[in-house]
């Protein structure tokens, strides 16, 4: 028998009630044994589960369309890269007029990353948190998750290969040059500037990289800078137009008679042109090349005086029937020289090739009375006066001078206001003036000399202007009585005249302009002046010749004469007495009042006859 301790002893068996299933006990045990069993499965096939993919990919993971399930993070690298071809496959093409480059998107710097892409693959459920493992493993297998690769872009790669093409792309922006050395003109030709803009051009590769574009071409931005200056052919056509052969400068006389050539010659241009550059609104510079003439202005003021036309009024005759004025010469403008507008011609036509023949520029000015002008515009409507002297007895030599010197005033008009002199408008008597030899009195005597007759003239003119009333502003007598000028109006009559230092003047003192009527009339042997103007309403009354302190003629004075034979004798100058002259004229209104009382004083001197002898004939002294 063995022995329990009370303790130990074995309870009596207490039967289960009457009536009870023992099932009821066990099948509880028998559930919780089997949870505990399908737990322990369950934490035994997690275990083999974690343990199987500790180093592997779980399931359901997906990258770049690559299930990588089971996959170590080396063999899902080599899988990425397998599956990744954008950077070989994908070609961006850059164009520059006929040039083009091509270029990989992987030589830009894209590349896929495929050691972080498979880390990030790795790393799904495998954070070394259990509980978040379990969860993040369960859903993943439940639904999956997708990784997004990692594509990098390395700019500096795009950066580096922009500016190597830009290295071929850009160029110096280059002006034009002109330059004009003696006749020779070289120039060379401008060229715009251009450079590739890389930053711009990177952006826009950037956008189409960023966005996987499937290449294609990317636009280069390329900046271009245009010359400053940027045409000299223009100019230098210019300077070739000037240098294309000599100018000729030409001129007229006035009568259509040629005058010159003067000539500007191709080595003399050279040194005339000048290059300039002118800024232009824009910024820009454009060369212009000019020409300074200026340096001919000496040489055409020296020109000048030999090329002056002086203006030449018309001349008229009344016709007392019609009242009309009847032209007996016709006006010519004067003319002298512009200089400034023959520089500017030969300015125009330095750059001409085609012309080179440059008409030197004059300034015309127009006669004061040309050929249309009318009686009624000058207020000429009769005959307001006439004198008429004879030279009957007067040598050929004699007549043909009084009709030189007569020519010159027929025809001419007197301006109300204006002086007429008779030195101004006979002008020189010389040969070279028509004149002839023949004897004229020159300090009171009579002696051998060119315009004998002239003083005929002037001496019809004052008797003329006596009786017209016109104011006489400076009449001189002869030295001595003189016959022709007596005959008629009688002594102290005449005007002498002797170019420059004696002159007959008179003033127009009406409102109306004089015509100067002259003839010389061979059948009586006589000179008329006629005036022709209206009549302001005045007289004329001739009072005299008075004469006093009379003195006998001088003793004759015996010339020899070489051309004489023995024997001959010529007399060419009459004795006169000497003698002091005075006539009075009065002017009256029309109601007979005086208006002027002038004396017109002479002083002769006695004159003794003057004759002409042979050589050798005693009687000359």
């Amino acid at each position: 028998m063995t022995y329990y301790p009370e303790s130990r002893q074995p309870r009596p068996y207490a039967a289960p009630p009457a009536g009870a299933s023992p099932w009821l006990v066990r099948l509880p045990i028998l559930f919780f044994s089997g949870v505990m069993l399908v737990m322990l499965l369950l934490i035994s096939a997690y275990g083999v589960y974690r343990l199987a993919y500790a180093q592997r990919i779980i399931p359901g993971v997906m990258a770049y369309g690559i299930n990588l399930t089971g996959l170590t993070p080396a063999q899902a690298v080599a899988a990425l890269d397998s599956k990744f071809t954008y950077d070989d496959d994908t070609v961006f093409t850059f164009r520059d007029g006929e040039g083009f480059w091509q270029v990989s998107a992987g030589e830009l710097g894209v590349r896929l990353d495929a050691q972080a892409a498979a880390a990030q693959a790795q790393a799904v459920g495998h954070s070394g948190n259990l509980f978040a493992d379990v969860i993040d493993q369960g859903l993943t297998w439940l639904n999956g998750t997708a990784v997004t690769p990692v594509i990098r872009y390395d700019q500096s790669a795009a950066a580096g290969f922009l500016s190597q093409l830009a290295a071929q792309i850009n160029r110096p922006v280059v002006d034009a040059t002109l330059t004009v050395n003696g006749t020779g003109i070289q120039t060379t030709p401008a060229q715009s500037g251009r450079s590739l803009d890389v930053a711009a051009t990177l952006g826009l590769l950037d956008s189409a990289i960023l966005g996987l574009a499937p290449g294609g071409e990317i636009p280069l931005v390329i900046r271009e800078t245009p010359p400053l200056s940027f045409d000299a052919e223009t100019a230098a056509a210019r300077a070739r137009a000037a240098l294309s052969g000599p100018l000729l400068l030409v001129a007229d006389d006035g009568r259509g008679n040629a005058l010159g050539p003067w000539t500007i010659s191709v080595e003399q241009i050279a040194e005339l042109l000048r290059v300039e550059t002118v800024l232009q609104p824009d910024g820009t510079r454009r060369y212009e090349v000019v020409a300074d003439t200026g340096v001919y202005q000496p040489a055409l003021e020296a020109l000048a005086s030999g090329l002056i036309i002086p203006a030449r009024n018309a001349r008229f005759h009344f016709d007392q029937t019609t009242g009309q004025l009847i032209n007996i010469q016709s006006s010519v403008s004067g003319r002298t020289l512009n200089v400034a507008e023959t520089l500017g011609r030969i300015e125009t036509a330095l750059f001409d090739p085609t012309n080179r023949v440059v008409p030197m520029g004059f300034t015309y000015d127009l006669p004061r009375y040309h050929n249309d002008v009318t009686a009624a515009e000058l207020g000429i409507t009769q005959l307001v006066s006439q004198a008429t002297t004879s030279y009957a007895g007067s040598s050929q030599a004699r007549i043909d001078n009084i009709a030189t010197a007569a020519s010159k005033l027929d025809g001419i008009i007197i301006a109300p206001g204006e002086l007429f002199s008779f030195n101004g408008y006979v002008g020189d008597i010389s040969p070279e003036a028509g004149y002839v030899p023949g004897k004229v009195i020159v300090g009171g005597r009579t002696v051998d000399g060119v315009g004998g007759g002239v003083c005929q003239v002037s001496t019809t003119v004052f008797q003329a202007a006596f009786y017209a009333g016109y104011p006489i502003q400076e009449r001189h007598a002869h030295g001595y009585r003189v016959g022709y000028y007596e005959a008629g109006e009688g002594v102290g009559m005449d005007a002498a005249i002797y170019n420059p230092d004696l002159d007959f003047r008179f003033y127009n003192d009406t409102d109306y302009y004089l015509l100067i009527e002259t003839s010389v009339l061979p059948g009586s042997t006589s000179l008329q002046f006629r005036f022709y103007s209206t009549n302001p309403g005045r007289q004329v009354v001739k009072e005299g010749p008075v004469v006093s302190r009379v003195e006998a003629p001088a003793a004759t004075v015996y010339e020899v004469n070489s051309e004489l034979q023995p024997g001959q004798s010529v007399q060419v100058d009459w004795p006169a007495q000497g003698s002091y002259v005075e006539v009075t004229r009065t002017i009256l209104d029309t109601s007979g009042n005086v208006l002027n009382r002038e004396i017109f004083a002479s002083q002769y001197q006695p004159w003794g006859a003057v004759v002409q002898v042979a050589p050798g004939d005693s009687r000359a002294g």
